[in-house]
């Protein structure tokens, strides 16, 4: 998984989420200075744009409200967003960021309300996660909740993060993974479909995301010790499956110890019984 490759991937899904709020932002037909400011506000606190310096927002806010006034017709602007966001995950946080602007003074028009009706049909979201996302945005709260993954997800992904940690995954290493999505007890409900969804979603993730982002993500969304210490044992099977981790692979694993808290003697125990 070549870095200029993420980067790009990275560059694309930011885009597309500063296009989604400035459509938001934009619902009246214009978008005034204020307007901008306000969109702005809202991105530097968002975990997803953490790194880049505030000039550099404000030129990307900038950018993106001068991509959006070519008269393009909204269909053909949504369609760029999809393209460039090519997980559900994404895609609900595109509509989140489009909730908190139409939100923003506490009160959407009729015409904002509109516009998130058809940003949710052509993203593809359910009533369900259209009405959690309100809650949120209205109590103020991060959307980290709505975009919440199973832990299925999280364990697979953290096997992703080894296997990609040489810039390709080879074949005994996914034939580690489907043998422990399959074998491993907590994967027992998960179908094969369900299996190699997981894998693809974790391969997206971090396509899109980046390293440190989903770091943080696995971090806040494995929340116990036991659940990140199984994480971790499955990170080293990953690692051993061909009988000597590369040196990129160890230093995921020391990566992995580092967001996870693991003590030396923890990982040291876990090697040994894997």
């Amino acid at each position: 998984m070549p870095r200029d490759s993420l980067s790009q991937a990275r560059n694309d899904r930011n885009a597309a989420l500063l296009d989604t709020m400035v459509l938001a932002a934009s619902a009246d037909g214009k978008i005034s200075p204020g307007e901008l400011k306000q969109v702005l506000a809202l991105v530097i606190d968002r975990p997803e744009f953490e790194g880049v310096r505030a000039q550099e927002l404000s030129t990307m806010v900038e950018a993106s409200a001068k991509r959006l006034s070519h008269g393009r017709s909204l269909e053909e602007l949504l369609h760029g967003i999809r393209e460039r966001l090519p997980n559900h995950r994404n895609r609900l946080l595109a509509f989140g960021l489009a909730t908190a602007v139409a939100l923003a003074d506490r009160k959407a028009s009729r015409a904002e309300l509109g516009l998130l009706k058809t940003f949710q049909a052509s993203l593809g979201l359910t009533e369900d996660e259209v009405s959690k996302v309100f809650v949120s945005v209205e109590k103020g709260a991060s959307l980290g909740e709505v975009l919440g993954e199973p832990l299925e997800q999280l364990y697979a992904e953290t096997m992703v993060l080894v296997s990609a940690a040489d810039g390709q995954v080879r074949q005994d290493e996914l034939s580690a993974m489907m043998e422990n999505l399959a074998g491993d007890p907590v994967f027992k409900e998960a179908s094969l479909e369900s299996a190699n969804q997981y894998l693809r979603e974790a391969v997206t993730n971090l396509t899109t995301d980046g390293l440190p982002q989903r770091l943080t993500v696995l971090a806040h969304g494995l929340s116990t010790h036991g659940q990140r210490a199984k994480a971790f044992r499955l990170a080293v099977r990953i690692a051993y499956a061909s009988g000597k981790p590369s040196p990129s692979e160890l230093r995921m694993l020391d990566l992995l110890q580092a967001t996870f808290g693991l003590a030396d003697d923890e990982v040291a125990r876990i090697t040994v019984e894997s």
